[in-house]
């Protein structure tokens, strides 16, 4: 198989994931009762109205920045459809801002304590920041720095995918959700960012 055919595979798998898990926040909408993650959740945690704000406006928003952000990395709509682009870039930022913002917050209810809410929060300060940095270089015309922090960007938002590829396994592997969840606070990230540097400095992107 040739470097373009599995190019364009992995391209296809990378977009199907993203959308996929972009999709996932409306089982949360329209079940009628506790799915997923809420089933990790207390009863009382669940009736805090404030955390539920919190909660559903990250995977909401986190959902629409999957969505969106997938296409930033398409150099056909780059240079062909750049004002398309720019909308979607965008909605990306809003959408990665108000997530990242809202995970901070139910970052500190995290199950699994301290560990779990060090991985989640430092995750959220992660895509704050590379999102900021991206937007703000943009604006300044630095497009080798825009382009450098949205591939961190990207990477951070990706976790939602990865959590959801590494937890399903990492229960099995332990037979107990409380150490897959610690561990996977801290996996479904941190190897995204190592990832994303190694294809930065491989793009010879400049990020300094």
């Amino acid at each position: 198989m040739s470097k373009s055919a599995r190019n364009k595979i992995a391209w296809v798998i990378f977009a199907f994931l993203a959308i996929g898990v972009g999709l996932y926040p409306l089982l949360y909408w329209l079940a009628p009762e506790p799915v997923g993650l809420l089933l990790s959740k207390s009863a009382e945690l669940i009736s805090n109205q404030l955390w539920n704000i919190g909660f559903y406006g990250h995977i909401t928003f986190g959902g629409i920045a999957l969505l969106t952000g997938w296409s930033q990395f398409s150099k056909k709509i780059r240079s062909k459809k750049l004002k398309l682009h720019r909308n979607l870039g965008k909605i990306y930022v809003a959408s990665a801002l108000l997530s990242g913002i809202c995970a901070l917050y139910i970052g500190f209810y995290a199950t699994g304590g301290l560990v779990t809410a060090a991985g989640f929060i430092g995750l959220g300060l992660v895509w704050l920041y590379t999102t900021l940095k991206a937007y703000s270089a943009i604006r300044t015309k630095d497009i080798s720095l825009h382009q450098g922090m949205m591939i961190y960007s990207y990477a951070a938002c990706f976790a939602a995918v990865t959590l959801r590829l590494w937890l399903p396994l990492l229960t099995m592997i332990f037979g107990e959700f409380l150490i897959a969840y610690k561990i996977v606070a801290w996996l479904s990230w941190v190897p995204n960012i190592i990832f994303a540097h190694f294809w930065v400095k491989r793009k010879g992107l400049n990020i300094v």
